[in-house]
């Protein structure tokens, strides 16, 4: 892990030794983070955090020091990497904390924040600490193999013109765990809208939000997106819903001037790309890996590496924040 690299700034020497990562929340989505992290032969798991009473987390084979507070963490340990895995509500509060107290990167869970106030308060922070160049958000979607196959598929074909339209929709089956579901994940647009915000960024450039209806609760939204593509606008609906039996993640995008559809589905992260009745170009999967193993799996090789891919770095994060929780205009 080299030394971080923000704009206009001078790449650090090399370090040496492997990276020492303390990792904050030990619920279900760390799982996934030590399950990826135990995989690289250059990451040692120096400390794991939550105030809850857990059992002993085991990273390959042993299990390291646990706290009840990162505070009591940063205190005993020096890390080069802070990842927080906590619910959304606590995020500012322990980037703040983490960038303050230690030279390390921090990466965050999505979504980075949960309100417009709180990107402003890390923000302010960049004269005390590094924000853009330490502060990281795991916008993993845009790293899914199906959404990376489909943007090199559509920038190798400048011919077929902009993406004029998108239909995006994700479901997940959270209606059966009640009340934890908004504890956990607040709401669908909370939780899935950044998914499908930072996927799209790997496809076009988002101008606004023209349109949000929250329903069920917040278990379920419909919202539009204007964007522009090769220098024309067009817009994307996007549909979140806990209302579902099963998964279901899956996004159409229309390059109307040359009749093209791409079809991606996150869930069986497959794709494939047609025009009338041709079948384009297909991209399929071996089913060996779990579909969030492989999302963390390119998002930590390229947090890792000396220039971390910009949809992990604070500027992206703040403009995905600012179309997230923007008020559409009344036209």
């Amino acid at each position: 892990m080299t030394d971080p690299v923000g704009a206009g700034q001078v790449r650090g020497p090399a370090r040496v030794g492997p990276v020492r990562v303390g990792l904050v929340g030990v619920g279900i989505i760390a799982a996934t983070h030590l399950a990826v992290l135990a995989e690289r032969d250059d990451v040692v798991l120096e400390f794991t955090v939550d105030p809850r009473p857990v059992g002993p987390v085991a990273f390959r084979g042993a299990a390291p020091p646990h706290h009840s507070s990162l505070a009591e963490a940063l205190d005993a340990h020096r890390p080069d990497l802070v990842v927080l895995a906590t619910p959304t509500q606590t995020h500012t509060e322990l980037a703040a904390l983490a960038l303050v107290r230690s030279t390390a990167r921090v990466l965050v869970e999505k979504p980075l924040v949960h309100d417009l106030g709180s990107l402003t308060r890390l923000r302010a922070l960049d004269g005390k600490a590094d924000v853009r160049g330490r502060l990281f958000t795991a916008h993993h979607f845009a790293f899914s193999p199906e959404v990376e196959w489909a943007a090199e598929l559509i920038a190798a074909h400048p011919g077929w013109g902009p993406v004029t339209a998108i239909t995006s929709a994700f479901y997940d089956p959270y209606v059966l765990r009640g009340p934890e579901a908004f504890a956990s994940y607040v709401s669908s647009w909370t939780d899935s809208g950044v998914n499908q915000l930072s996927m799209l960024t790997r496809f076009v450039d988002l101008t606004e939000l023209t349109a949000v209806r929250q329903t069920d609760g917040g278990a379920s939204a419909w919202c539009t997106i204007g964007f522009r593509s090769r220098g024309e606008p067009g817009t994307a609906r996007l549909r979140s819903s806990w209302l579902t039996g099963s998964s279901s993640k899956e996004s159409s995008l229309v390059l109307g001037r040359s009749g093209v559809e791409v079809w991606i589905d996150h869930t069986a992260m497959t794709g494939f790309a047609a025009r009338d009745g041709e079948l384009l170009a297909a991209f399929g999967n071996d089913g060996r890996t779990p579909r969030k193993v492989a999302h963390y799996r390119p998002l930590y090789a390229s947090l890792l590496s000396g220039r971390p891919d910009p949809v992990l770095g604070f500027d992206a994060a703040a403009a995905i924040t600012g179309i997230h929780h923007a008020v559409p205009a009344v036209r």
